[in-house]
């Protein structure tokens, strides 16, 4: 199984590698007021995905934090409530 995870990530390394080298003629593009960048294509190409990944990332932010604060205040409950086996185990001591 370790053999053929590296296999596939051998073969998606090889193709993003071809795909950059068939993908260097320069491109231009253009921003607001005439602003213009001029890249190889495949610079746009990651820059439009690294982009797309901080967009999600940043979307996912607040639902992460209010999950992260919900578990926080579940853990701080447990920890002050009774266990309820502590209940269970002292009535059998105090029978005995």
């Amino acid at each position: 199984m370790k053999y053929l995870m590296w296999l596939l990530k051998a073969a998606i390394f090889f193709t993003l590698f071809a795909f950059a080298l068939n993908n260097q003629q320069d491109t231009i593009v253009h921003f607001f007021f005439g602003t213009q960048w001029r890249a190889p294509l495949v610079l746009v190409v990651l820059a439009a995905f690294a982009a797309g990944v901080v967009l999600g990332v940043l979307g996912m932010v607040p639902r992460w934090w209010k999950h992260r604060v919900a578990a926080k205040k579940a853990r701080q409950g447990a920890a002050s409530a009774p266990h309820p086996t502590d209940s269970v185990s002292a009535s059998i001591h105090d029978g005995l």
